[in-house]
């Protein structure tokens, strides 16, 4: 299939919400690569790139978000050590996920 691709910020989840549920009705850890998206169904693998560093990791949707204009993707920690954008907080990046039918 076509792959889509996204551009736009990326932020991290802050340690306040560890424990809390997910919009899968899982706790939030922060040592899975997961991440929130506002329309993606949850499940979707995406690929995210750090487009200062061209690093890259694979997430999968687990929550929705960020409420935050402007910003496309929240991160795990883990998820966002991966591209190494702990110390910037906000990047700018490009996902990559693959069009469902």
């Amino acid at each position: 299939g076509k792959y889509i691709t996204e551009t736009g910020n990326a932020s991290y989840y802050g340690d306040q919400f560890v424990h809390k549920q997910m919009a899968n009705g899982k706790k939030f850890s922060q040592h899975k690569l997961t991440a929130a998206h506002k329309t993606l169904p949850l499940g979707t693998k995406v690929t995210v790139i750090n487009l200062a560093n061209h690093q890259r990791v694979k997430v999968h949707i687990t929550d929705r978000g960020p409420f935050v204009k402007g910003r496309i993707i929240d991160l795990s920690k883990k998820a966002a050590k991966r591209i190494d954008m702990i110390n910037d907080g906000v990047v700018q990046v490009e996902l990559k996920y693959k069009k469902k039918r």
